[in-house]
């Protein structure tokens, strides 16, 4: 009886033939970037069992891993973005998708502790309810790479409490809700001001199997004191990223990767001047930052440079399509 299948004869499997065999029963994918993301994958992982002789017992540890990365992940904690976040993938993945030209500011990782839950403050709103932690000031403009505002863009901010935990690690969330985190809006000049606390070190969550790993890894879990951003509005490139405190002791050993130095900056103290003007307390921790955000087109621009560049020096005979690489047939 026919089974219908009209694909291609595999081979007589061996461990020599099986990578092309997998590629070519594969090929017929009619999506032709998602084929060559798997005939990518499919040779890198093969090779990958075959150079290092990947042993029976490892290869069901590292599926075993992997299920339970699935199982203690939830709606408000992602183990797999913290996996991808200390292998360096998601600084790589973000670098690759989003790169800056010079003068603009860079892009960070978002980690896994985002929410969109985040309450929409005026500015001059306060972020945090945490009463042990110290407060601060931040004033921020947004600006274009010719230094003209950017008026009307969504800005995401989040933070941890003083503890070094972020809100949806404590119990009762549900009840209290978001705290340590907003959403504003930059105004006609371009600013956006608000009231937050100052940033801590804080141990990226280790008691699941990511944690267990860096321990085997000889790795520390912590990472560097700072507070994130987002920034999105309609043409613009979006930007998701981070400004770190200098001086912090694991500024040049972050768990995930994400301190850059562009990133990293002083805080001052707010004076009587600046504390009148923004209705702040005087001696107060006090933050301030220009942000420079470009163009949706400006990153394909560039981006699309970048991916020709680099295929080139691999050898590789591809095209663009949608701004990504297939490969280019006769």
């Amino acid at each position: 009886m026919s089974s219908g299948y009209n694909g291609p004869p595999l081979l007589d499997l061996t461990i020599d033939n099986i990578t092309p065999n997998t590629n070519l029963i594969n090929a017929q994918c009619k999506d032709a970037r998602l084929k060559y993301l798997m005939s990518r994958l499919v040779t890198h992982l093969h090779d990958f069992a075959r150079e290092t002789r990947l042993s029976t017992e490892e290869w069901m540890a590292a599926l075993n891993f992997l299920v339970a990365c699935g199982q203690i992940s939830s709606d408000v904690r992602h183990e797999f973005i913290l996996l991808s976040d200390i292998l360096g993938l998601s600084l790589l993945v973000d670098s690759i998708n989003h790169p800056k030209p010079p003068a603009s500011t860079e892009g960070s990782v978002l980690g896994p502790f985002h929410t969109h839950d985040a309450p929409t403050m005026p500015n001059g709103g306060a972020m945090s309810t945490d009463p042990e932690g110290e407060p601060m000031l931040c004033v921020c403009t947004v600006k274009d790479t010719e230094g003209r505002p950017i008026r009307g863009v969504k800005i995401d901010i989040w933070e941890t409490d003083s503890s070094g935990h972020y809100d949806v690690q404590h119990e009762g969330r549900d009840e209290t809700g978001p705290s340590e985190r907003c959403v504003m809006e930059s105004d006609e000049q371009g600013v956006f001001w608000f009231k937050a606390i100052k940033p801590v070190s804080y141990p990226i969550p280790h008691d699941g199997p990511v944690g267990k790993l860096l321990d085997k890894l000889g790795r520390h879990c912590w990472r560097p004191a700072h507070l994130h951003f987002m920034f999105d509005k309609p043409g613009l490139d979006k930007l998701i990223t981070a400004l770190y405190l200098r001086g912090d002791p694991y500024e040049t050993s972050d768990a995930v990767f994400g301190v850059k130095q562009s990133l990293i900056v002083d805080l001052d103290k707010v004076d009587k001047e600046t504390a009148s003007k923004y209705d702040a307390e005087e001696g107060h921790w006090l933050l301030r930052h220009e942000f420079v955000l470009v163009t949706e087109k400006e990153t394909q621009d560039l981006r699309d440079r970048n991916a020709v560049e680099a295929l080139e020096k691999l050898g590789l005979r591809m095209k663009l399509v949608d701004h990504l690489p297939v490969p280019e047939l006769d």
